[in-house]
């Protein structure tokens, strides 16, 4: 639905966007990770058009001439007017997205109650949690009923119960919305991302489906847990030309093998052989903060 092709925006003798292409499909919960100063926060500006690119461009699907007609947008710090109670501003938000004074009403209340805050709309802003501002934030990028949601560190300075509201919030809206999301929260990326892009230094470096991506970075790593003779079990292991590290770990045999198919193979036929009394076997996996530590080393 939204292509960025060849951008790129340099500031001085820095480039903060290096030639970057992205495809953000529709339906689809898009992450774009990575450390900070790696050009996130600038390349979401430019994908929504508060910012511009010296080189490049970002294309639209379908005919819209506006973006604004499209997407919903969430900086990464929302400044808010305290005094106003959570209905007030997302109504002001609609007023000003050009809503009629009925029409923002009612959208007001869908959304407070979409985000969990219709209890809460007669607050005044001044006395919501960190994780409350942040989904009166994402109601107020809905307003106009967006056909992308981009949302930029939308977990980052919150404690770990307003990250639980805000991604339990977002796997329920990329149901009917598509999202991108820029963070360095890795373990909220992988709970709830479809695909992902990895930034580095301005630069694109890996993109991926979130489930190619765990199956293309996974090692050969085994664990077993067994009722009894865990030792003899694990020095028989150590003796297989498959096998290049074994360790016992809290009860369990943890089985690094030189390749997944070999590994796979020798676990379950070294198992049958010794009529091991095992309770369970599985391969490790791989977690986006393991293949993001690889990548950005590499």
């Amino acid at each position: 639905m939204l292509k960025v092709i060849g951008v790129q925006k340099i500031y001085g003798e820095t480039k903060a966007v290096d030639h970057v292409d992205m495809h953000i499909k529709k339906d689809r919960c898009t992450a774009l990770i990575g450390p900070n100063g790696a050009g996130k926060t600038t390349l979401l500006s430019i994908i929504t058009g508060l910012g511009k690119p010296d080189k490049g461009k970002v294309i639209l699907s379908g005919k819209h001439q506006d973006r604004r007609e499209v997407l919903g947008y969430l900086p990464q710090f929302p400044r808010f007017y305290d005094w106003m109670t959570g209905r007030e501003y997302v109504r002001y938000a609609g007023e000003l997205f050009g809503l009629t004074r009925k029409e923002a009403d009612r959208r007001a209340e869908e959304l407070l109650a979409m985000t969990g805050l219709e209890e809460s709309g007669s607050k005044r802003i001044a006395g919501y949690s960190g994780g409350m501002k942040q989904r009166l934030g994402i109601a107020q990028a809905l307003i106009n009923r967006p056909e992308l949601l981009i949302l930029d560190e939308p977990v980052s300075a919150l404690d770990p119960f307003g990250r639980r509201e805000v991604i339990e919030l977002l796997k329920k809206l990329k149901k009917d919305t598509a999202i991108l999301f820029s963070t360095h929260v890795l373990g909220d990326a992988e709970q709830v991302s479809d695909d992902i892009y990895m930034m580095k230094e301005g630069r694109i470096i890996l993109e991926s489906t979130l489930a190619e991506l765990k199956q293309n970075y996974a090692l050969p790593v085994f664990l077993i847990e067994t009722k009894d003779g865990i030792e003899e079990l694990a020095e028989a292991f150590r003796n297989q030309p498959w096998v290049k590290e074994v360790e016992l770990e809290a009860g369990r045999i943890r089985i690094q093998a030189v390749n997944m198919e070999e590994g796979r193979a020798g676990v379950l036929q070294l198992l049958k052989d010794k009529n091991a009394l095992y309770t369970k076997v599985e391969a490790e996996t791989v977690s986006l903060e393991d293949v993001f530590m690889q990548v950005m080393s590499g």
